[in-house]
């Protein structure tokens, strides 16, 4: 691929290296795309009108008051801030995206409304550019991830037993699939653009990723035999055995018994062979099978309950690692920063973030032959605003400051929500 510059990744194999990828997004489905294949070395120009876009602001926040979401979601990205709303922003917004060269002309957005870019804008410029968009729908009606997880059914099957309410949850899921599979679609457009010399127009509806989900646990068809929904089962796994038991001194633990050897080790760990063999023969069962162990899980649970309950976590978790049984301590997120920060192999690790200071943060969870890639800085707002006009559009420097002094590019006030995006 031709010379472009990459990520600021430096200490990690970088496969991605001469990629380059326009991001004109916002919130987690699409940035998250793009921060996957900066964490893969591809040089991810990020676009936000001048003062930030909607998310910009978004919490979580520092202490400060800059936002910890959007630093997470931006790692390693660079920074351009243009008001694509205006004439010559829209102009250099297109020029950025079907720019020339092997591995460029790459646009990926989430923008909506009249002021968004089509494929035809851009393949007027350049036959084989390759354009992701991200949408709330196919048919490009709004949707968020925690409005399509309320329609796929999820809310309903999640809760204890005994209530009809919907339960939510905080981790938008949908919106992070569909991040990995916009990042699929792109390294699949480029090599199909590499054998072929054709560009490509991709559509992604956060409600078909979300249904496609669903349906590829079969979830879908489960409902179509039952002629109902699913009952609720509190946390009780489904399909197999595992539920969370409570310790003497009041801890939480999940315990999950999917294979026959993941099942003898908790009978044995817990002394209850004799408890269960002589329940296989009351209730003609046979818990060696995993189905069994789901239908009959509340006689399990019941059995082992009493065992948890007579030893405190510190005994518990000694005695569950020795027998290797499958289990995890239930943690709040202050616990999981100081696990990771105690972790050699973790793949957080505490950087210098400008404009907020040292904060854990994530790198790149692929390991390429047993590498992985250290976590990176974002960017500050727009901080690479004239490095990328002058490299990559060419501009001059006498440009670049008449375009910052016209409101196009830089500091120019935009007024909050100038991008909305699904």
């Amino acid at each position: 691929m031709s010379s472009v510059k990459g990520s600021t990744l430096t200490s990690a194999l970088q496969p991605l290296c001469g990629l380059r990828l326009v991001e004109g997004a916002s919130f987690v489905a699409a940035p998250s795309a793009g921060m996957a294949l900066a964490q893969l070395g591809a040089d991810v120009i990020r676009v936000d009108p001048p003062g930030g876009g909607s998310d910009f602001r978004r919490w979580p926040l520092s202490a400060g008051g800059d936002s910890l979401f959007w630093t997470g979601l931006n790692k390693g990205k660079r920074s351009v801030t243009i008001d694509h709303r205006s004439a010559q922003g829209r102009e250099l917004l297109i020029a950025l995206a079907s720019a020339p060269g092997r591995g460029s002309g790459i646009f990926l957005d989430n923008m909506v409304g009249r002021h968004r870019l089509a494929y035809e804008d851009l393949r007027a410029r350049r036959q084989d550019v390759i354009h992701v968009h991200l949408q709330g729908r196919a048919d490009g009606s709004p949707a968020v991830d925690y409005t399509i997880n309320a329609e796929v059914g999820v809310p309903q099957m999640t809760g204890p037993q005994g209530t009809d309410r919907p339960v939510n949850h905080v981790l938008p899921a949908w919106d992070l699939v569909s991040g990995m599979v916009a990042a699929s679609g792109i390294l699949a457009a480029v090599l199909h653009r590499e054998r072929t010399g054709q560009g490509a127009q991709l559509e992604l509806a956060l409600a078909d990723v979300a249904l496609a989900g669903v349906g590829g646990m079969g979830w879908l068809a489960e409902a179509e035999a039952m002629g109902g929904p699913r009952a609720r089962q509190g946390n009780h796994m489904y399909g197999s055995f595992g539920v969370d038991f409570e310790t003497s001194d009041g801890r939480r633990v999940m315990v999950v018994a999917l294979t026959e050897g993941q099942w003898r080790a908790l009978r044995e760990v817990t002394e209850t062979d004799a408890v269960f063999a002589a329940l296989e023969r009351v209730l003609g069962a046979d818990f060696s099978q995993e189905s069994e162990r789901y239908r009959l899980r509340d006689t399990i649970a019941a059995v082992l309950r009493p065992w948890f309950a007579q030893r405190d976590f510190g005994t518990v978790r000694g005695l569950l690692d020795r027998a290797r049984v499958l289990w995890s301590p239930y943690l709040g997120m202050q616990e999981v920063a100081d696990v990771a920060r105690a972790d050699e192999t973790s793949v957080a690790a505490e950087i210098d973030q400008p404009g907020i200071g040292r904060v854990l943060a994530t790198g790149r969870p692929l390991r390429w032959d047993g590498a992985g890639a250290p976590p990176v800085p974002a960017p500050r707002l727009g901080e690479h605003t004239e490095e990328v006009l002058l490299d990559v559009l060419g501009l001059s420097t006498k440009e670049v400051g008449r375009l910052h002094e016209e409101g196009v590019i830089g500091a120019a006030a935009i007024p909050e929500g100038a991008w909305t995006v699904v």
